[in-house]
C-alpha cells in the first residue's frame, strides 16, 4: 500500500506521517498552563485551532499519546475563557483576549473572526461532551455576532473597539453601586454578586468586570435554595444589566467586510445550524454566502478583500478565498443545495491558477498583486489559520469530493514540507495539524442517495452528522438527478429506500440503508 502511487500521480502518502500528531500533542502537553489552562502566559490569546486539533486527537486510533489528556486540556481550556472576563456574560462573545494568565482582564476588542472560531470550536466541544456550557457558550458567541455584528446586506463586521468615551473597557465593567441600582439590594443582587465577583473595589480599575466565581450549583448548596431558583435569578439579573448596559454609548464599530473573516463565520452559522437545529443560523449563514458571491466579486468572479457601504475592493489574498471555501463546502454540508458546492470548486480553481508556488506550497498573494519585493509566503497561523493551512485544509476535502489529484497533491507536497515545523511548534502550526489530521484520517466520503427532506435520508444523515466526525465530506442527491459532485456519479439507491455509500479515494463499500449498519461503518 505504502509504495502505491496516490490518484493523479502524487507522491504516496506515507510520506505523512502520524509520529507528528504525537510529538505534537506531547509538545501542547509540556506547553500547558496546568493553573489557568490554555497555552502561554499573559496576554494570554485563545487558541481555537489548537483545541481543534486536540479533539481530533481523542478520534486517533486507541487514543494514542495524549489521548485522554488531550481532552483533558481542550475541556479545561474551553471551560476557564467560558468563566473568565474574557467572555462577555451579558453580551455574549469573546474580547480578543486576557491581559492576564488566568482569562480574567480583557483587552476588551471584540474581533469577528476571533467569535467566528471560538463558537465553532465550542460546538465541536458540545458534540464530543454534551456539557451545557459549551453549548450556551457557542450559542450565546452566534447571538452576538447576529445582534450586532450583522449588516443588513448580509455579511458580518470585522470588529468592536476596546474604548467608548474615550475609556477602555469603559462599556463593558461595573461598579457594584451600578448593579445594585438596576438589581436593587435583595438577595437577587447578594447572588450575582458572588456568581459573578463582583466587589466594592472592582478587579478593573474600580470597577468589575464580570466572571464566574461561583457556580449556581455551590451557591445554591450554600445557601440551600434550589438550583433552578438561582439559575433564574442570575438570568434574569443578566438580562436586566444588559438592558441597562445597551443604554450606554456603545464602542466604536469597524463595519468592513472583510472576505476570509466572513468564510470563518459563515463556516461557524452553517455548522451551528446543524448541530444546534438553529434555522435562524442556517438563514443568517445563507445570507452571508449569497453576499460574499454577490458584493465581493468582480464581474469575471475574482474575489475580493473588503466591502463597505456598497462598495467592494482590494484584491482578495489567499486567506480571502481559502477561508470562504471552507465557509461553502460547510454550508454546502448542512443544506445539501450544490450550488455552494460549485462555487466553492470555481473558487478553488481561482486559487490553484492564482496563488499556487511551483516549487510547492501557495503565496499569501495573487499573481497579479501589485509588486511586492518579496511575494510572501506566511506558513504560521496567528489570530487567524494561515492562508497556506487553509488552503491544504479545502483542498484535501475537495479531493474527497472529487476524487481529483489535481486537488489533493499541491495539499499534500505542502504538508509533507511543513510537518518538522509543526511538530516542534503546535500552537503555531495547529492548523495544518488539522489539516495533517485528516489526510492521516483517510477520510470516509460519504454519499447518501433520497430526498433530503424524507425521513430515511434524514435517519442516515443524523448518524453522520450527529457525532464529531471532523474527518469525512458528505454529499446528498436525489436519486436519477444529475448532480455536479463527483462523489455522487453513479448512485442508484437500493430497494429499501435512501442509500449511503462510504467510500475511500473512491473505492465504496457495500451501499447500507440501515441507519444501524451506517454507524457500525462509521465506528459508532
Amino acid at each position: 500500500e505504502s509504495g502505491r502511487a496516490a490518484p493523479g500521480g502524487a507522491a504516496p502518502s506515507s510520506d505523512l506521517t502520524t509520529g507528528v500528531l504525537d510529538a505534537a500533542c506531547s509538545q501542547l502537553e509540556r506547553q500547558y498552563d496546568l493553573t489557568h489552562a490554555g497555552w502561554g502566559g499573559a496576554p494570554k490569546f485563545p487558541q481555537p485551532m489548537t483545541i481543534e486539533f486536540l479533539l481530533r486527537a481523542l478520534l486517533r486510533t486507541h487514543l494514542r499519546t495524549g489521548g485522554r489528556s488531550a481532552l483533558a486540556m481542550a475541556e479545561a481550556t474551553l471551560e476557564k475563557m467560558a468563566r473568565g472576563g474574557i467572555y462577555d456574560h451579558l453580551g455574549g462573545g469573546f474580547h480578543r483576549y486576557a491581559t492576564d494568565a488566568a482569562w480574567l482582564v480583557p483587552h476588551f476588542e471584540k474581533m469577528l473572526y476571533d467569535n467566528a472560531q471560538l463558537a465553532r470550536v465550542y460546538a465541536h466541544a458540545w458534540q464530543v461532551t454534551r456539557t451545557p456550557l459549551f453549548r450556551r457558550v457557542a450559542e450565546g458567541t452566534l447571538d452576538y455576532l447576529l445582534r450586532e455584528m450583522t449588516d443588513r446586506s448580509g455579511g458580518f463586521y470585522g470588529s468592536q473597539d476596546a474604548d467608548s468615551e474615550g475609556e477602555e473597557g469603559r462599556f463593558f465593567v461595573w461598579s457594584a453601586d451600578e448593579i445594585r441600582e438596576v438589581l436593587g439590594t435583595g438577595a437577587g443582587a447578594d447572588f450575582f454578586f458572588e456568581a459573578y465577583g463582583v466587589t466594592e473595589g472592582g478587579n478593573f480599575e474600580g470597577k468589575n468586570v464580570l466572571h464566574v466565581a461561583t457556580d449556581p450549583q455551590a451557591l445554591a448548596a450554600k445557601h440551600g435554595a434550589a438550583v433552578e431558583e438561582i439559575e433564574g435569578g442570575l438570568a434574569a439579573a443578566r438580562r436586566s444589566l444588559l438592558e441597562r448596559r445597551d443604554r450606554r454609548v456603545r464602542p466604536g464599530l469597524d463595519d468592513k467586510v472583510v472576505a476570509a473573516w466572513n468564510g470563518l463565520a459563515l463556516a461557524a452559522f452553517a455548522e451551528a445550524a446543524r448541530v444546534f437545529d438553529r434555522p435562524d443560523y442556517l438563514s443568517a449563514a445563507t445570507s452571508a454566502a449569497a453576499f460574499l458571491l454577490r458584493e465581493m466579486r468582480t464581474a469575471d468572479g475574482r474575489l475580493l478583500r473588503a466591502w463597505r457601504g456598497g462598495r467592494a475592493k482590494l484584491n482578495a489574498y489567499l486567506e480571502d478565498y481559502v477561508d470562504s471555501i471552507e465557509g461553502l463546502l460547510a454550508l454546502y454540508e448542512t443544506t445539501f443545495d450544490a450550488r455552494w458546492f460549485v462555487e466553492a470548486r470555481r473558487l478553488a480553481d481561482e486559487m490553484l491558477a492564482r496563488f499556487s508556488n511551483p516549487e510547492g506550497g501557495f503565496f499569501d498573494t495573487s499573481d497579479d498583486h501589485e509588486t511586492l519585493v518579496v511575494r510572501p509566503q506566511d506558513l504560521q497561523d496567528n489570530a487567524t489559520p494561515s492562508g497556506s493551512a487553509m488552503a491544504v485544509t479545502v483542498l484535501l476535502r475537495l479531493a474527497a469530493f472529487t476524487g481529483d489529484g489535481k486537488y489533493r497533491n499541491p495539499a499534500e507536497t505542502a504538508l509533507k514540507a511543513v510537518q518538522p515545523l509543526a511538530a516542534a511548534h503546535p500552537t503555531a502550526f495547529a492548523q495544518w495539524l488539522c489539516a495533517l489530521d485528516f489526510a492521516l484520517a483517510r477520510p470516509s466520503e460519504i454519499a447518501i442517495v433520497g430526498d433530503p427532506d424524507s425521513a430515511d435520508t434524514r435517519a442516515l444523515l443524523d448518524v453522520v452528522m450527529t457525532p464529531y466526525r471532523p474527518n469525512k465530506v458528505v454529499a446528498v442527491g436525489r436519486p436519477g438527478e444529475a448532480s455536479p459532485i463527483p462523489l455522487l456519479a453513479g448512485r442508484a439507491p437500493l430497494a429499501g429506500g435512501a442509500t449511503a455509500f462510504v467510500c475511500e479515494r473512491f473505492t465504496c463499500r457495500l451501499p447500507v440503508s440501515d441507519p444501524m449498519e451506517l454507524a457500525a461503518m462509521l465506528g459508532g
